[in-house]
């Protein structure tokens, strides 16, 4: 069984930032893929950020130069670092993670991840 625990939402201006965190409980596997997703109310969901563990990465256009993906394999984290938010930067975000396997890079479809953790809340105001 595995656990995922986010952390680190929080409201801020446009232009700050933020850290996330997603801890993850459980087995640990040599390969998979680990995801941040993101929801606003009336949206649908979408892939963030993607971190396979040979370390290749992908994000969203409307993420690439302010998000950063990366993992600490020791604390068994995920974080997603977060600058120049914006108000369109506004949702629920969660970590994923998918079964063992070896994507290369990861999906950016959130259908592929098994694990999913509560999601933690990140509202920016202009």
């Amino acid at each position: 069984q595995v656990t995922l625990v986010e952390s680190g939402g929080d409201s801020v201006q446009a232009g700050g930032s933020l850290r996330l965190s997603c801890v993850v409980y459980g087995l640990m596997y040599n390969r998979y893929c680990m995801g941040w997703f993101r929801q606003a109310p009336g949206k649908e969901r979408e892939g963030v950020a993607t971190l396979n563990t040979g370390g290749i990465t992908t994000y969203a256009d409307s993420v690439k130069g302010r998000f950063t993906i990366s993992k600490d394999n020791v604390a068994a984290t995920l974080y997603l670092q977060m600058n120049n938010l914006k108000p369109e930067d506004t949702a629920m975000y969660y970590c994923a993670r998918t079964t063992p396997g070896l994507w290369s890079p990861c999906p950016s479809d959130g259908g592929t991840y098994t694990y999913w953790g509560q999601g933690t809340q990140v509202t920016v105001s202009s």
